[in-house]
């Protein structure tokens, strides 16, 4: 292991979190005080308080979060500084000689958790209906101010810097090629590394890439292009509070989510019901117990206010990315933000050479259908030449 005066450059990490943080968690989940119910039937108010309560009287009783600190514990975790911050990741390597290296990046409100159903297939195809030829090794590190990483102490923690250290960390692990793939945050950090352009990045994969084009087009659009302008302002007139208060004043939301785990709890569970492929129910897609342990890796660590920080450093138009010259495979699926038109796809990334439309899913494609995500996994990345790894 590389160490810099004596000290290991990399340290062996493991998730213990105490039993005070629990019982405090459950004193603060019974002294909860709630609102009035909504005058709506629908979501258009937001949580649904009703259906919100029995997920927070669940998470009180019969909730375990022993349990999945012991499967998080399987998989070995590291911690390592990269320009003044702690970086947590996962590094899980395969039994096959010859996997390929793949860096998989995070969002808001997302985790690892997101990822716990592909690591297995990816990492051990030969058990999970693939071949050897489709096996990976997985770095899976987590943002900085988010879960387990350190919080940066500083300004200008932007997707930019994210890839520049992102890049750091592999040349660390000694990889001299990798593949990168990402979706909502974890998009813009893997496209700002396509186009740091590093020797070592074969190729990429987005399950949303940013490519509204700037400026926008208002004449000559085809049907995909009005489509996916109607998903944007649909986007930008009832579904972005959360993104405006997060990117202009991150730390005034940050009390309540660092304070109240009902508060925080809501601020995610929103995103669950809107995001999803769902028939109006979150738990049409995501368990009862998958949805609270993404939730406690931000209640656990008080990571709120931190990872709320990552959109005020983006104050600017993220969803123009600009040219990004890079191998790109893409992913389109129908319960998106907003769906990518091809032909936008196509002007931002020229050396696209898989675009794919599914026929179900959302945000979190690797959480909401892992099988399809693996395939995609194996499909992209299978003819990339990865040189003598």
């Amino acid at each position: 292991m590389a160490e810099k005066h004596g000290i290991p450059l990399v340290r062996p990490f493991e998730i213990r979190i105490a039993d005070r943080q629990l019982i405090d968690l459950r004193a603060r989940l019974a002294m909860a005080r709630w609102p009035d119910e909504e005058t709506v039937a629908d979501w258009s108010q937001g949580v649904k308080r009703t259906k919100f309560r029995k997920l927070v009287d669940y998470w009180a009783g019969e909730y375990d979060w022993r349990r999945v600190e012991r499967v998080l514990n399987t998989y070995p975790q590291f911690l390592t500084e990269i320009d003044g911050v702690d970086i947590h990741f996962f590094h899980i390597r395969s039994r096959h000689a010859h996997a390929r290296p793949l860096l998989i990046t995070h969002g808001w409100p997302g985790s690892v958790i997101e990822f716990l159903k592909i690591i297995e297939p990816l990492v051990d195809p030969v058990a999970h209906g693939g071949s050897s030829a489709d096996a990976f090794h997985l770095i899976l590190p987590t943002l900085p101010g988010f879960g387990f990483s350190g919080i940066p102490r500083d300004t200008g923690w932007n997707d930019k810097r994210i890839a520049r250290a992102w890049l750091e960390l592999m040349r660390r692990l000694g990889y001299n090629a990798f593949a990168a793939q990402g979706g909502d945050w974890g998009a813009c950090v893997t496209t700002r590394l396509g186009q740091l352009e590093p020797p070592e990045l074969k190729a990429i994969h987005l399950n949303w890439a940013f490519v509204l084009p700037d400026p926008v087009p208002t004449e000559g659009l085809s049907d995909e292009e009005r489509q996916a302008l109607g998903d944007l302002d649909h986007f930008l007139k009832s579904g972005n509070a959360y993104y405006l208060v997060q990117m202009t004043k991150p730390q005034t939301i940050g009390y309540s989510l660092v304070d109240s785990p009902v508060g925080l709890a809501a601020w995610i569970y929103e995103k669950y019901h809107g995001w999803t492929d769902n028939s109006d129910d979150p738990e049409d897609v995501l368990s009862r117990d998958g949805m609270l342990d993404n939730i406690m890796l931000y209640w656990l660590t008080a990571t709120g206010a931190s990872s709320a920080r990552i959109y005020w450093e983006h104050s600017g138009n993220v969803f123009s990315a600009g040219k990004v010259n890079v191998p790109a495979a893409i992913s389109v699926f129908p319960h998106e933000i907003y769906r990518l038109p091809e032909s936008w796809t196509r002007e931002a990334f020229p050396n696209l050479y898989r675009f794919v439309r599914h026929d179900r899913g959302g945000h979190f494609a690797a959480w909401e259908r892992p099988d399809v995500f693996v395939a995609d996994m194996r499909e992209s990345f299978k003819s990339v030449d990865m040189g003598n790894l």
